[in-house]
């Protein structure tokens, strides 16, 4: 990302920079670049694994990336930096002016690097726009997380037929949806929930958590604006709760020592029976009995422990209002979208505040019955995704798409088939 305040060496800098991108890497005539596109921390996450499976399978193809710093852990080769933390803290003309100039770098780059397949990932507001730049040339596109397409924008359909080659989805019902939509799409499982539990981890975790009960976990989320968004009412949440229930202790989750940072600045007086630790929500999911989460990606990691939720996002009364008009699915948080129905109770968008919040969550600690049937419900959400390897499946079918172009649906069935075969998966 290009800072504010910028001076003439920096200028330098990123203008020798610009040349080294443009200029042909030191790869054979007839190598094969792939092409990742990333514009979130979650998306960097949701790439990684895919990264890294593709070098296992084809050690041969040249991965490059505009992203973060899990895609350049996996094996990529990194031209730009544009998944971190800092760079979702732009807002209005600061990150249109960021997806222009990185829409710009990767026409530039891939016209001199012979990209072959292109793999936008997540972000279509940012993603469509670099796809809509590129594919003209012949490079053929997999979109690596499906939009949502299904929840508001139905429109935008003919714009995705017109761009992609295949989405491949993370939730089991968006595979027949934009099928029968005339988009080819597979099901992949999830990153989050096709994961294997580190046990000993998990135990050593736990230990040094607190003491008490109940215990409540607050997870914020794993960007700035989320954090300025809802960390306040999750610590007044936290607040209320604990004049109910003597004994309460929490933990709130910070994604990094950025956000832990941010987080102490944003409450700079945490309640008496709150820490904060950095990284370990598995370790804080595994320990609690209750989480307040925000809605998104996180939402699947509680949902993957079976611990009972109260999903939330505070917007204002206008964008509340607004979202009224726009949004179509009748749930928002992904546990309840995947199953159908109201499994745990979600605010996603409110502009309701810690009382709210407070009374959903008390439903739980109250009624054990109740938390236990939301556990087993939740466990119940996991089926459809045991049998899945969201990283090799996805990467095997890129990698098909790279030597054949668009696959049917039996083509699609033949390559998770023999993903499938060549390893055991893990449940979830």
């Amino acid at each position: 990302m290009v800072p504010v305040g910028r001076g003439m060496l920096a200028d330098t800098i990123d203008g020798l920079t610009a040349t080294l991108r443009t200029m042909p890497a030191a790869h054979g005539a007839g190598s094969r670049t792939i092409l990742f596109t990333a514009f979130e921390p979650s998306g960097d996450a949701h790439a990684a694994p895919v990264i890294r499976a593709l070098l296992e399978q084809d050690p041969t193809v040249r991965i490059a990336a505009w992203g973060g710093p899990r895609m350049r852990e996996a094996g990529a080769e990194m031209i730009g930096i544009t998944a971190e933390d800092g760079a979702m803290g732009l807002a209005g003309l600061s990150k249109i002016n960021m997806v222009r100039r990185v829409r710009r770098e990767v026409a530039e780059w891939s016209l001199a690097n012979r990209v072959v397949l292109h793999v936008p990932v997540d972000s279509p507001a940012a993603n469509f726009p670099v796809v809509k730049a590129i594919r003209p040339r012949g490079i053929r596109t997999v979109h690596l997380v499906a939009p949502q397409m299904w929840a508001w924008g139905e429109w935008r359909l003919a714009k995705l037929r017109r761009l992609t080659d295949l989405v491949l989805c993370l939730l089991p019902f968006e595979e027949a949806w934009f099928r029968e939509r005339g988009v080819q799409a597979a099901f992949i499982g999830h990153p989050v929930i096709n994961r294997g539990f580190d046990e000993a981890s998990l135990a050593a975790s736990v230990r040094h958590l607190p003491s008490g009960s109940p215990k409540v976990a607050l997870l914020p989320g794993s960007r700035s604006q989320e954090l300025k968004a809802n960390l306040r009412s999750m610590v007044e949440t936290f607040i209320e709760l604990q004049g109910r229930h003597r004994g309460m202790t929490g933990v709130m989750v910070a994604a990094n020592e950025n956000l832990a940072r941010l987080a102490v600045h944003l409450v700079p007086s945490l309640p008496n029976g709150l820490h904060v630790v950095v990284g370990e929500i598995d370790g804080a999911l595994r320990w609690c009995d209750l989480a307040i989460n925000v809605s998104g990606t996180v939402s699947l990691d509680v949902a993957r422990h079976g611990k009972p939720m109260v999903g939330l996002y505070r917007v204002s009364w206008l964008s509340y209002l607004l979202s009224k008009l726009v949004l179509r699915a009748p749930h928002r948080l992904l546990p309840n979208i995947i199953a159908g129905k109201e499994v745990v109770p979600e605010f996603v968008p409110t502009a309701l505040g810690a009382q709210a919040f407070a009374d959903a969550a008390d439903e739980f600690l109250k009624d054990s019955r109740r938390a236990a049937a939301t556990s087993a419900e939740l466990r119940r959400m996991m089926a459809p995704y045991a049998g899945h390897r969201p990283g090799p499946e996805a990467a095997a079918l890129i990698l098909r798409v790279l030597a054949k172009g668009p696959l049917s649906k039996d083509e699609i069935a033949v390559a998770l088939a023999s993903v499938k075969a060549a390893a055991p998966a893990r449940s979830p």
